[in-house]
This record gives C-alpha cells, structure tokens and sequence, in this order.
C-alpha cells in the first residue's frame, strides 16, 4: 500500500473491502504489554478462529 500510495482506485478498492465497524468483531489482546501471552484471550481468539472456518466449510458445502 504504502509503495503505492498515489493509486487511489487500488486503495477505494481495499478500503471498500473493509467490514464496517458497527459489523467488525474487536478480540482482546494476546499478550501483556510486556509480550507475555494472555492464555484466557488466547482461547477465546482461537475459539473465534475455529468457528469462522467452520462457517466458511458450512458455506462451501451449500
């Protein structure tokens, strides 16, 4: 993006892409501010993950 920054229809294009923030899903942190990994956020990031591809096979499979 930033190596091609004066094309603005590749950029509407990608801004276009975005999920608008009243759809957008916001995850806690992963780690401390110290870098220390934060199992229970974690969890629940992995947990998101794992639904999301199923709903995307689910979909696939319709």
């Amino acid at each position: 993006m930033l190596d091609h920054r004066e094309d603005i229809e590749a950029l509407e294009i990608l801004f276009s892409r975005r999920t608008p923030d009243s759809q957008a899903i916001i995850y806690p942190s992963m780690f401390t501010e110290d870098g220390k990994p934060i199992e229970e956020n974690n969890r629940i990031i992995e947990e998101a993950i794992a639904k999301r591809v199923q709903q995307e096979k689910n979909n696939q499979d319709q």
